[in-house]
């Protein structure tokens, strides 16, 4: 070859993630890419003076994690310390969050806003013991009556206030909640300080934007956060006009703004792929037609390390707050609907083809926010409608999220080689709490696995971080095992897949999702060097103990941006 590597891996598990999921023994990186794949001899002539020799001592290289769902800047916007902690299991109960409350107004200037994240009703004890008993503004304003609180939801779908805020806001009974959205009152028609879906802009249009520095900080911070993860590439799913209205507009247009200054200043640790957010959680096709013509830009940048790669829509919204779209009712009644302009179930079937059929004409990917069986087979036939009548080659669009996959929409997916991104630290959050909102049986069927890779659709898998952690290891001891966070309950043990079908999700299944398959994704020669290295042997190791691997080298086009081998 005439050329000596950079890096040199020998005496590990080399997961290659080709097509027979072969292992190797040893790997070579020379300018940012894999030149060999295989035992000693295949990697020794690519010694030399200035090469850096990894021992493995029988640790896991595998490709670097593709997170292929998940919100860089609002999960640095919602940890410490630009974010109070109020999640499981930071706090336990109602008790909690108003105390975390109380410390922070000790620390902060007379009105300041003061902002959480992470809280959830299914770890909080006052809502485990009465599940009619949700957050309320009266919680919170005995510890804060003058300063304005807002804290967000684990899952980003839901808002709760203080009633120094809804005053500030200007939220009194007579508010009109947006369309798609809820202002929940109690019994006398008061605002109680929830705010659903859509609604939750009413808050966001009334907080101080994210100053570009704040943006940047947290951008930076969760890029560490998935160095030490072995995160090498992830989607940041929703950009744009339609993100301003979203966690003091961390899904703004401007974060791209700031995306393409820490490439250009050589900060960006991972490949980042956006799909632009033209509208946001509830709109009508005019609305979206209208924002979707104002194109989105990367500028001059490598699309190999930044790059647009479509548009998403937001269909439904989430099982927890009952606003999915399903077949069946809700324990306690209730279907949900469609998120989007509308009178009636027809007239928004007929808003969301529109919108998706508009996007896909112009050319554009599309992910779908979708998560309510009824509403993921009005999406897949609107994805099939569309080609249908504008044909276009290996469009890639999938649904996002896809908690309740029926037979149908998975038979128009594969049909059509359309993909779905899952969320496997999400089921292993929710997998107890969805009981009471679905029963036993759907919430059990939650994220269908199995069905979906055997009905031959494309998977990919991502953490919706802010909404649970970045962890692909917990993820894939979920995908296999199906027990639950809460107490460790197998929940639909049918759809288990295997641990090299979980590690494919993370890897060559999201870089399907980016276009990306034949140049990253797995460990082939004259592919990105974009590696992870797992301390130990994950085709070995029982699946309980996978979460707990160190993740103690991650590489990224060929330079090491994580490293303990060397403490």
């Amino acid at each position: 070859m005439g050329t000596y590597a950079d890096l040199v891996f020998l005496g590990g598990r080399v997961i290659t993630v080709d097509a027979e999921f072969s292992v190797a023994s040893a790997l070579a990186v020379s300018g940012g890419i894999i030149s060999a794949v295989g035992g000693r001899d295949d990697v020794a002539p690519l010694v030399g003076p200035g090469t850096r020799v990894v021992d493995l001592r029988g640790a896991t290289l595998l490709p670097g994690i593709n997170d292929s769902h998940l919100h860089a800047c609002a999960f640095g916007m919602a940890t410490p310390p630009l974010s109070l902690d109020i999640g499981h299991p930071a706090v336990s109960s109602l008790a909690d969050v108003a105390e975390a409350v109380r410390e922070a107004v000790g620390r902060v200037p007379a009105g300041q806003w003061i902002t959480g994240h992470g809280w959830d009703t299914g770890y909080l004890d006052e809502c485990l013991a009465d599940p009619s008993r949700l957050p309320s503004r009266c919680d919170l304003d005995a510890v804060s009556p003058d300063h304005p609180v807002v804290l967000y939801s684990f899952s980003g779908h839901a808002t709760w206030v203080n009633s120094k805020a809804l005053e500030l806001i200007g939220i009194d009974r007579h508010t009109v909640a947006p369309p798609g959205g809820a202002i929940v009152v109690n019994d006398s028609g008061e605002p109680t300080g929830l705010l659903h879906e859509g609604a939750q802009s009413l808050v966001q249009n009334a907080l101080p934007a994210l100053s570009r520095q704040e943006r940047t900080d947290a951008i930076r911070s969760a890029l560490t956060t998935l160095a030490r993860l072995g995160v090498t590439s992830y989607t940041e799913p929703g950009l744009g006009p339609g993100g301003d209205g979203i966690m003091r507009g961390a899904l703004g247009a401007e974060t791209l703004d700031v995306y393409r200054r820490l490439l250009t200043d050589g900060e960006l640790t991972a490949r980042v792929g956006v799909l632009l957010l033209p509208t946001g959680m509830a709109s009508t096709a005019e609305e979206f037609a209208r924002a979707l013509a104002v194109p989105g830009e990367t500028g001059d940048t490598d699309p190999r390390r930044l790059a647009i790669h479509g548009v998403k829509i937001f269909a439904d919204g989430i099982v927890p707050n009952k606003t999915a779209w399903m077949h069946e009712p809700y324990v306690g009644g209730g279907c949900g609907a469609l998120c989007v302009g509308g009178e009636t179930d027809g007239e928004r079937i007929t808003e969301i083809g529109t919108m998706i059929r508009h996007a896909h004409a112009a050319g554009h990917q599309l992910g779908v926010h979708v998560t309510g069986d009824r509403a993921i087979d009005t999406v897949a036939d609107a994805f099939a409608a569309a080609v249908s009548e504008h044909p276009r080659p290996d469009a890639r669009h999938y649904v996002i999220h896809g908690d309740f996959l029926t037979a149908h929409s998975m038979k128009v997916l594969a049909a059509h080689g359309f993909g779905v991104n899952m969320n496997p630290t999400i089921k292993w959050t929710v997998a107890d709490m969805e009981e009471e909102f679905v029963g036993a049986e759907r919430a059990a069927y939650a994220w269908p696995y199995r069905d979906a890779i055997d009905a031959g659709v494309r998977v990919a898998s991502g953490s919706d971080a802010p909404v649970t952690y970045p962890d692909w290891r917990q993820g894939v001891a979920t995908m296999v095992l199906r027990e639950s966070k809460a107490v460790g309950r197998v929940s639909g043990p049918e759809q288990r897949i295997a641990l090299a079908e979980a590690i494919r999700t993370y890897t060559i299944g999201a870089a399907w999702q980016d276009f990306a398959d034949d140049w990253k994704g797995s460990l082939e020669p004259g592919k990105a060097a974009d590696l992870c290295v797992l301390d130990g042997d994950l085709l070995t190791a029982d699946p309980h103990d996978i979460p707990e691997m160190p993740v103690v080298l991650t590489v990224v086009d060929g330079q090491i941006v994580h490293d303990t081998l060397r403490d």
